[in-house]
């Protein structure tokens, strides 16, 4: 790894002198360069059920393998610039805050333990996922799910049949519940630094969000219920202990976690330095190196019998950062073809949103959604903002239920499998280093066709 960053930072300084920033027009591009990007994804999904020892001890080079199958032809094929200059980009401005925010949260939750008789009963298992889905829009569906998915496995530890319970918390807590502000999940905060006003999501998105957990919640219940009722005789608790909770100055560093992300959405000194033409603003640098100190504070001081009883191992966090690494680079031409819009590859894609009459918003929510769910869901967000004018101010207000589409899309289909939104990856390998089998990633979506396909169809037919 060093070696390589090596060679990056060589090869950078050669070309620095080069005059204007590289530029990859998308419009140029054929849709053959998704192969690689398609290859990683068939390989998350494949590899586990075929060859699971083999993926298990190689998935960081099968990783590697697909960014080098794309990297080493764009290069031959665009020049060495605009290779340098896209990864670079999607490196620095994307790949490297969201694996800091990750370890971050990783990290800190790892440090809070609750402790006294936690027994997974329908009623508490639901009562955990609501707790989360409520706090996932205040502090961010990663920062709600790394925090509640370890009592959650602790309270299901004797259970066995326990998947479902996993699955219903990357639903809600992972995903939907993050539809209120932009601190509940990227996309939303990129809207609000593209002028969307910060409250707008939460009356816009209410009543979708609400349907959807309420119609969650009731889903799983019911379900957890029947699968409860197969149990036969569990444990009980015989501890007297009280429900508390240890490591609790580490709820403090979570808080701060939330500061520093809003500290770079509002704080702006447009001070910013440039990597090869890449701008890297001093408010995200800061935020970045202040996630990375939070991290430390917990890891330096949380008492080690904490992180023991929670099972707390680096596995899960080694294993995102890494396929991750090879998804962010893959991703490359297939948001660059979106950006191009009509002159690019999936142009029907972009022609189908709209009409002679104006937006179609159904077709804003299920085109937003469905990319969002192999995508990541921020640039999609994004492309699909642009797409129907990119004025906030207009957006809010005679497109508002544009907006809400490509909101409620981005947002609520990030569900739909393990790589449409960051916690959802972490929750499954989390869960998967507790000794719980999950679905593979066509099991997974499996339960997101069945589930909520059904509850989207009926979203779509009510508000757009």
């Amino acid at each position: 790894m060093k070696l390589i960053i090596t060679m990056i930072l060589f090869i950078t300084s050669l070309t620095a002198g080069s005059a204007g920033a590289p530029h990859l027009d998308g419009g140029d591009l054929s849709i053959f360069w998704v192969i690689p990007f398609a290859g990683i994804l068939l390989s998350i999904a494949i590899l586990p059920l075929i060859a699971s020892d083999f993926w298990h001890h190689n998935f960081g080079k099968i990783s590697a393998f697909w960014a080098t199958l794309f990297v080493l032809p764009f290069m031959l094929s665009q020049g060495l610039p605009i290779t340098i200059y896209e990864v670079l980009h999607v490196g620095l401005l994307e790949y490297i805050p969201f694996i800091i925010l990750l370890l971050a949260l990783f990290t800190i939750s790892g440090g809070v333990q609750l402790t006294g008789s936690l027994v997974g009963t329908p009623i508490m298992n639901t009562a955990i996922i609501l707790v989360g889905t409520l706090l996932a829009s205040w502090m961010g569906t990663t920062g709600a799910a790394m925090l509640l998915i370890r009592p959650l496995l602790r309270a299901n530890k004797d259970r066995k049949h326990k998947v479902h319970v996993v699955v219903f918390f990357i639903f809600l807590v992972a995903n939907i519940g993050g539809s209120l502000t932009p601190l509940g999940d990227p996309p939303l905060f990129l809207g609000f630094l593209k002028g969307v006003d910060f409250f707008w999501t939460t009356k816009a998105m209410f009543i979708p969000m609400l349907f959807m957990v309420v119609s969650l919640l009731i889903i799983f219940y019911i379900y957890d219920t029947v699968q409860y009722k197969k149990e036969g005789e569990l444990p009980t608790s015989t501890s007297s202990e009280k429900i508390g909770l240890k490591g609790s100055f580490n709820l403090l560093l979570i808080v701060g976690v939330v500061c520093s992300v809003l500290l770079s959405g509002f704080w702006k000194p447009h001070i910013e330095f440039t990597v090869y033409h890449v701008h890297v603003e001093l408010q995200n640098i800061i935020r970045d190196i202040l996630l990375l100190c939070l991290a430390y504070a917990s890891w330096k001081y949380t008492a080690k019998e904490i992180r023991q009883a929670n099972e707390y191992t680096w596995f899960p966090i080694q294993e995102v950062a890494k396929l991750f690494a090879g998804i962010f680079i893959t991703i490359i031409p297939a948001i660059a073809i979106l950006k191009a819009g009509t002159s690019g590859a999936l142009a029907v894609v972009i022609n189908s949103v709209s009409s002679d009459s104006g937006p179609v918003n159904h077709m804003y929510f299920w085109l937003t959604g469905i990319l969002s769910s192999f995508l990541d869901n921020a640039p999609t967000y994004l492309v699909f903002f642009n797409t129907a004018g990119g004025d906030a101010q207009v957006l809010m207000g005679e497109l508002s239920q544009t907006l809400l589409a490509i909101s409620a899309g981005a947002v609520f289909m990030g569900a739909n499998t393990y790589i449409g939104n960051a916690p959802n990856f972490m929750v499954k390998s989390i869960a998967e280093s507790s000794g719980i089998e999950m679905p593979s990633f066509f099991g997974y979506f499996l339960y997101s066709l069945v589930i909520l396909f059904p509850l989207f169809g009926i979203v779509s037919l009510l508000f757009f």
